[in-house]
């Protein structure tokens, strides 16, 4: 057994500490969900300007492919910040992975359902405008932190 160095010790959490963390996480999942789906709504809405209303829907369609599996993994994350244990990390990794093979799926069935309709630009560009859309919350990180 191995014995901490006396420059590393153990950080011990009182409850209040715990009910911070939890109540910021909960804050953040949110604010999260929230960016990336007015960065979607955005992107759908230039679509719609510069390309028309079969652009404008792709380009929501290729948000809702990735805003609704992390919907409902941020809400499952969110649920569990009121547990005491919180997500275990083998959760986290399965969700991630269950995330990721759901927006595939929704692409997917965006191409089988929309066939030659779908604006695949559009799909993508607003696909990756929301996966990043946390880089908007990022850069307001400081405005919202409190």
């Amino acid at each position: 057994m191995f014995k901490l160095d006396s420059a590393v010790q153990a950080i011990k959490l009182t409850d209040e500490d715990r009910r911070k963390i939890d109540a910021r996480a909960r804050r953040e999942l949110v604010f999260t969900v929230v960016v990336q789906s007015l960065v979607g709504l955005i992107v759908a809405l230039m679509f719609l300007v510069f390309g028309g209303v079969v652009a404008a829907l792709s380009s929501l369609a290729g948000s809702a492919a990735y805003l609704v599996p992390n919907g409902v993994f941020a809400l499952r994350l969110w649920v569990a910040t009121y547990r005491p244990g919180g997500a275990s990390p083998e959760v986290f990794l399965i969700g991630e992975m269950v995330k990721i093979g759901a927006a595939a799926g929704l692409l997917w069935l965006i191409a089988h359902l929309g066939g030659d309709r779908v604006n695949w630009l559009a799909v993508l560009v607003s696909l990756i405008a929301t996966l990043k859309g946390y880089i908007v919350l990022m850069m307001f990180k400081g405005f919202w932190a409190k």
